[in-house]
């Protein structure tokens, strides 16, 4: 009987602890994802547009936005 409740202690334990390492592991993952990846603001359009000889105005930043946020769906 003793044995049965160390059992369930210990798989309860080994869950949590897999949650924990799983948590922190996606957590760090994704910081460094982001870090090599950031994603696209408009500043960053803004130095595109003007880098290929486009004059950045507001209405072709939101185009832009509005067109990348309907891609990712």
């Amino acid at each position: 009987m003793d044995m049965n409740y160390i059992w369930i202690i210990l798989i309860i334990v080994a869950f949590l602890v897999g949650l924990a390492a799983g948590f922190y592991g996606a957590r760090l993952y994704m910081k460094k994802y982001f870090k090599e990846n950031p994603p696209i603001s408009e500043d960053m359009i803004a130095a595109m547009m003007s880098q290929m000889g486009q004059k950045p105005s507001a209405k072709k930043l939101n185009q832009v936005m509005n067109m990348m946020k309907h891609s990712q769906r």
